[in-house]
């Protein structure tokens, strides 16, 4: 394929591998489909190690390469770096701290944080608590913004676990958006033009959205993606 070419990525998030071999079909059917599959994060579902090894042995059954984030559940157990370890082990390129670039295409990703979008994003004003919750989106944007900046590649596809824009998250309780993502990390992606964006966390969202500048944003949440096209319950599409 030429660099020119159009490289298919399959993306889902919140698998919340609990036991091996739920998610080999799955796996099998992305890289008949696709070129890359995109895991955005909540990968496993209490973060442990034993649930991680499952996931690695499930993808084992996947012939494409594979990059991908961890979510808030693979924190859970605070095992977080053995379940890195495992799946980096498994070929897993992990873009919270590494960039991807294959056949012409970069990719770069962060885990994301809340803090809600807009006008109404929290900042860092306040309580010690309220500024270093502010800290931690503001620090999850810089990496993302370190790593868009390294790549070279034309187009770029970013990988999140939580949303960068409100818009694929209707259908979630309006109480709990703030949590479910930040703006800051979709003026990040306004400002490098990226390709598209994948991000999971929002069982109950809507599958595309578009940031301020009209960049395509997906919500791949296995959940969601079983209820739209259960026979394929991943996001496909060519970049």
């Amino acid at each position: 394929m030429s660099t020119d070419a159009k490289l298919r990525v399959a993306a889902v998030g919140d698998l919340h591998v609990r036991a091996e071999g739920v998610y080999r079909g799955l796996f099998a059917s992305a890289s008949k489909r696709a070129d890359v599959l995109a895991l955005c994060g909540d990968l496993t579902h209490l973060g442990s190690k034993s649930e991680a090894e499952a996931l690695a042995a499930d993808l084992a059954s996947c012939s494409i390469p594979v990059v991908g984030v961890l979510g808030n559940h693979d924190y859970q157990s605070g095992e977080a770096e053995e379940v890195r370890k495992v799946l980096s082990a498994a070929k897993v390129a992990l873009l919270d701290t590494e960039r991807f670039e294959y056949q012409g295409v970069g990719f770069a990703g962060a885990k994301g944080f809340c803090g809600g979008f807009n006008r109404f994003m929290l900042t860092s004003f306040g309580e010690d608590a309220i500024k270093q919750f502010v800290n931690e989106a503001v620090k999850e944007a810089l990496q993302l913004e370190n790593s868009l900046r390294e790549l070279t590649t034309e187009r770029t596809v970013v990988v999140l676990h939580y949303a960068p824009i409100p818009g694929t998250l209707q259908g979630e309780p309006p109480e709990i958006m703030p949590f479910l993502g930040s703006s800051r990390f979709g003026e990040v992606i306004d400002t490098y033009d990226v390709t598209a964006v994948f991000h999971g966390h929002a069982h109950h969202g809507t599958a595309e959205g578009h940031t301020n500048k009209g960049i395509p944003v997906y919500n791949c949440c296995y959940e969601l993606m079983q209820r739209l096209h259960p026979q394929q319950p991943y996001t496909l599409i060519e970049v």
